[in-house]
């Protein structure tokens, strides 16, 4: 056992991780709770983060992932964060939280639209690279007209991330890439933009100072000593986002093409400049690396679509291999792995590509059963459905960003979508190029990692291990055939969807999702 262990935790959309890593790199111990966010009654499309509940949970794994790696409180250097993003925190006067949402609350509709109406949106989107429909301004307008009780009160405001440094540290800052999901900060500047938060009455002095991923912001307090185990004392070091410390944890440098595939995917490409897309479909934010900005398209609920079916459809089977130790999903992609391209004809329609200024999705479907054959349309066919769209919605964001920048013929494939083997074939298949795995496919983890060991003086800079991590544990081809077969299936998935959605557009079904001002 290494005497110098760095801490991650990870707060994601539909889970919460502790993540214990050697100085070398190696993880060590990982611990996950999964987490639901709940409609608050009375406000349609809200999503409550439940800041109490939930930072119990992150307790848990972290004496959990302690006591798997037989740590003691000594052995840990550093701890760092990395969460969702959009998702932000409202404090007191007190000091302590009074609100907090997840990145999925799409409650301020009226409050977006108002936006657009003022044609405010645009500019903002101009300046902070992202749209209203699921960043804060329209969030904080919402609350100044419904819960005046709390927007009376705010006297802070943080990330999700953030919070979590907060709970251990008592202190409170932000850094750029998780702060500029906010849609509150000038990308060029990397800070936040008083010309924005003063638009939704937001006053400057509640903004957290915005300081560099790696920078140690505070010490763990004897209160979180004593809740999570750790050390009092313990650097508390500022991480990031997840999708940006995913690809600083797989040694990714600009103009290279990565999708880091957890509850949401996220199709990325790091670029020198603050590349803001002129017909508003992606988003831009800042990257962890000073003079780094990311574009990205988001796939809604690829990950959490799995999840679903695991409980939905093989709950006895899930229940068994994590008795027997084994992973779920293995079980699946198992099943999945007999259906040929197009998954005997069964199509899933879950996440569509992202359209920042009108983002909408179908309702989730299942379409075309053969009645007939159960064996070749049952659950292995569905699950091999939900991982082909899932691979559409890649192959359309990497489409779109490759007409905003050159795009490299290899991609790199990361997450906990990676850890099989079946996706990251298909990915290799529908996209048509070569996919690499990391030897660390925990990247965003490991990000934090690096972060913590930044701060502790472990490494010199966030940089330090660029080439080590650049390491591939699987590289998938492409096979000519599936790659011929899926030019024609992307083509008819892209159809059916379109006509899935305007069934949904019309109130016949309800979507997946649908951003805040649509």
């Amino acid at each position: 056992m290494s005497s110098e262990l760095l801490l991650a935790i990870d707060a994601g959309t539909g889970s919460c991780r502790a993540v214990l890593f050697a100085s070398d790199g190696r993880q060590v111990a990982v611990s996950q709770r999964e987490w639901v966010h709940v409609e608050p009654e009375g406000v349609p499309g809200g999503q409550d983060f439940d800041v109490e509940a939930n930072w119990q949970l992150i307790v848990l794994c972290i004496r959990d992932a302690m006591a798997v790696a037989n740590a003691k409180a000594q052995d840990i250097r550093a701890v760092s964060s990395t969460s969702m993003r959009e998702g932000i925190v409202l404090y007191g006067k007190d000091g302590n939280e009074i609100w907090a949402c997840p990145n999925v609350d799409s409650r301020a509709g009226d409050e977006a639209r108002q936006l657009v109406e003022e044609e405010l949106a645009e500019k903002i989107y101009r300046a902070s690279g992202d749209w209203v429909s699921i960043t804060s301004s329209a969030r904080l307008l919402w609350l100044a007209r419904h819960r005046r009780d709390i927007i009376d009160q705010v006297a802070g405001l943080g990330m999700l991330s953030d919070w979590i440094l907060f709970r251990l540290s008592g202190e409170k800052s932000t850094e750029a890439s998780c702060g500029s999901s906010s849609g509150m900060f000038d990308l060029a500047q990397r800070e936040w933009s008083t010309s924005i938060t003063g638009l939704v009455g937001l006053d400057a002095s509640v903004l957290p100072a915005v300081v560099a991923s790696g920078t140690v912001v505070g010490k763990v307090s004897t209160a979180a000593s004593q809740q999570t185990g750790l050390a009092p004392g313990t650097l508390v070091v500022a991480g990031g986002a997840d999708t940006q410390l995913g690809l600083l944890g797989a040694g990714i440098v600009p103009g290279e093409f990565t999708v880091v595939a957890g509850t949401f995917w996220q199709s990325a490409m790091l670029l020198n400049e603050p590349l803001i897309d002129p017909e508003m479909r992606l988003r831009t934010l800042c990257h962890v690396l000073d003079g780094q900005w990311m574009l990205e398209g988001i796939g809604f609920y690829c990950g959490m679509a799995m999840r679903w079916c695991r409980d939905a459809f093989w709950p006895n089977e899930t229940a068994q291999a994590l008795r027997d130790g084994v992973d779920p999903y293995t079980l699946m992609e198992s099943a999945a792995s007999g259906c040929a391209p197009g998954s005997n004809g069964v199509i899933a329609i879950m996440s569509n590509l992202m359209n920042a200024k009108r983002w909408t999705h179908a309702s989730p479907s299942f379409l075309q059963f053969d009645v007939t054959n159960p064996s070749g349309s049952g659950r292995g066919a569905c699950v091999r459905a939900l991982e082909e769209a899932a691979a559409y919605v890649a192959r359309g964001h990497r489409d779109i960003i490759g007409s905003l920048a050159e795009m490299p013929d290899e991609i790199i494939f990361t997450g906990g979508a990676a850890k099989g083997s079946l996706w990251p074939q298909l990915m290799a298949d529908v996209l048509g190029v070569q996919v690499h795995v990391p030897a660390v496919i925990e990247s965003s983890a490991l990000g934090a990692a690096l972060c913590a060991g930044t701060g502790a003086g472990i490494f010199s800079c966030l940089e330090d291990n660029r080439e080590q991590l650049r390491q591939w544990q699987r590289t998938y081809e492409p096979s000519p055939d599936a790659v011929s077969a899926y030019d024609d299936l992307y083509e008819t998935w892209t159809r059916v969807y379109s006509k899935m959605l305007e069934l949904s557009e019309e109130g016949l079904l309800k979507p997946l999702w649908r951003a805040a001002d649509v």
